[in-house]
């Protein structure tokens, strides 16, 4: 069986340097593919103060360090690539500002034809879902794990699951053949700390493998 990784996604809200520390921590708790960088209803020089003090914490732990939604952003702060959703820049647009090397990502929701689309014109991943009840998005297209097994099975592009995914219900994702899982609150809200939730993750998607 394919190894799954962990695909960490900031909180909504955050104080910037009060992150970068706790992030460091959680980044050498278990391994982390990547760390997408989310602040919905914060504006852009928040943006900027956040990409600063995150980027250099990613970037020291061989992390990329991923922006949502704004190739502009991306490209102005020095991240590594950018998430775009089907209300965003589309993906030629990203692709074209951000270059040939960055990691541009394309949410898919449950749409197969979607997914195809952005394998077609060049994307890195295509992320599917929500699979969950999310805390943090609404969901507006339930996914079944039925569309991860059928990409695995279609394209070498990864696949990244994302909505409300937890350690007690990620099993059926992973098993499906999701490359990757996208959290928000199981690791932030870990009772014990996010390199705690980190920890976790990685023993359970370790048993998986095996």
């Amino acid at each position: 069986m394919a190894s799954c990784q962990l695909y960490l996604i900031t909180p909504p809200a955050f104080e910037p340097v009060v992150l970068a520390e706790t992030l460091a921590r959680t980044l050498e708790s278990g391994p982390v593919a990547c760390v997408q960088l989310r602040l919905k209803q914060a504006d852009d020089d928040r943006i900027r103060r956040a990409a600063d003090c995150l980027r250099p914490v990613c970037h020291s732990a061989g992390v990329p360090l991923i922006m949502n939604d704004r190739p502009d952003l991306a490209f102005a702060t020095g991240c590594d690539g950018v998430h775009v959703g089907q209300d965003d820049a589309p993906y030629t647009e990203a692709r074209h500002l951000l270059g040939p090397d960055a990691m541009i990502g394309v949410t898919c929701k449950a749409s197969r034809h979607l997914a195809m689309v952005a394998a077609e014109q060049g994307a890195d991943y295509v992320a599917f879902g929500a699979f969950y009840p999310s805390a943090t998005k609404e969901v507006t297209v339930p996914a079944s794990p039925g569309i991860l097994e059928w990409w695995s099975d279609l394209s070498t592009v990864p696949s990244v699951a994302i909505g409300g995914i937890t350690p007690a219900n990620c099993g059926p994702l992973r098993r499906a053949g999701a490359d990757f899982l996208a959290v928000v609150g199981a690791v932030w809200n870990h009772p014990d700390g996010a390199p705690a939730g980190v920890r976790v993750f990685t023993a359970i998607l370790s048993e998986e493998q095996q």
